[in-house]
């Protein structure tokens, strides 16, 4: 018997369904300017990472997307519109996401871990040796565990929508949606255009078990750990009407993170940065060149 749909499980559904139609409303709008990305392949600890590159500015940026997405189809609003002459930005696909396959992806209980350990050899192997993350969702716990555990590679952090820890509520909302014919063809379909339909089943349920490890056996500490270490200048963004990111999480990381900033955005929901691309993006930028009054 699959598990009842929660009222956890019908938000995640609703998030789904409008990252979906922002997904292909982004591709659509900056189809011309994505010929401009130069996408190339590094290996890195045993894995053949895809990632996408644009501008030649000092300040180099990588960008991590979220669970299960690709720097392309997560990013393409910041990978485009940021601006080349003052950043270097490179979006990663994740080990086992994306074109970053093979290998096949797996999530033991260190996975968080691991694509940190990933990003940083891949900006290391670019030639980066000082380098500033924006990370969203699960891209936002892996540049958190990221910052804590190499801090001499940061100069900047910009993270949203991202979960210190996890809950039997999010787990239960997880598995309301576990089986992906409960989903909506137009939800569904990006992903299974993206892994085919029976490899986005598993990566998805996979997914989920991952989680569910993490609550079970480390109480749900996502990151806690991790974020006491972080050192670098960091900027949380939150919107308000995320139904998947309670306020709890970035008033923890903005009390925790010394120093840290927090900006709300009253009408922003998890996908945030797509839907206000604009606004986001004006302040990522005033945030990593220190213009402050910006803020």
């Amino acid at each position: 018997m699959s598990a009842p749909i929660t009222t956890g499980s019908l938000n995640l559904l609703k998030f789904l369904k409008t990252y979906s139609s922002t997904v292909k409303s982004s591709l659509r709008k900056y189809s011309a300017l994505m010929a401009s990305i130069m996408e190339s392949k590094v290996e890195v600890n045993g894995a053949k990472l895809q990632y996408y590159r644009r501008g030649e500015g000092e300040h180099p940026v990588l960008l991590i997307p979220g669970a299960l997405g690709s720097g392309k189809t997560d990013l393409t609003p910041q990978l485009e519109k940021l601006d080349g002459n003052l950043f270097t930005l490179v979006a990663m696909d994740p080990r086992g996401y994306g074109k970053s396959i093979p290998p096949n992806r797996v999530f033991p209980l260190d996975f968080f871990q691991k694509d940190a350990d990933d990003a940083a050899a891949l900006m290391t192997a670019l030639g980066f040796s000082k380098f500033s993350l924006l990370g969203w969702s699960d891209g936002g716990i892996i540049a958190l565990i990221l910052a804590g555990s190499y801090p001499d590679l940061l100069r900047k952090m910009v993270v949203w929508g991202a979960n210190a820890t996890v809950s039997q509520k999010d787990i239960d909302s997880y598995e309301g949606v576990r089986d992906i014919k409960k989903w909506s063809e137009r939800m569904r379909q990006p992903m299974v255009d993206l892994y085919g339909e029976d490899n986005f089943q598993h990566l998805w349920g996979a997914w989920i078990d991952g989680f569910t490890n993490i609550y079970q056996q480390k109480g749900g500490d996502v990151c806690l750990s991790a974020v006491s270490k972080i050192r670098c200048p960091s900027l949380i963004v939150h919107g308000q009407k995320d139904t998947l990111v309670g306020q709890n999480h970035p008033d923890y990381l903005h009390a925790t993170i010394k120093g840290s900033k927090l900006v709300n955005m009253p009408e922003g929901k998890h996908n945030l940065h797509m839907k206000y691309a604009d606004e986001f993006n004006k302040i990522v930028t005033a945030f990593l060149t220190d213009c402050k009054s910006d803020l």
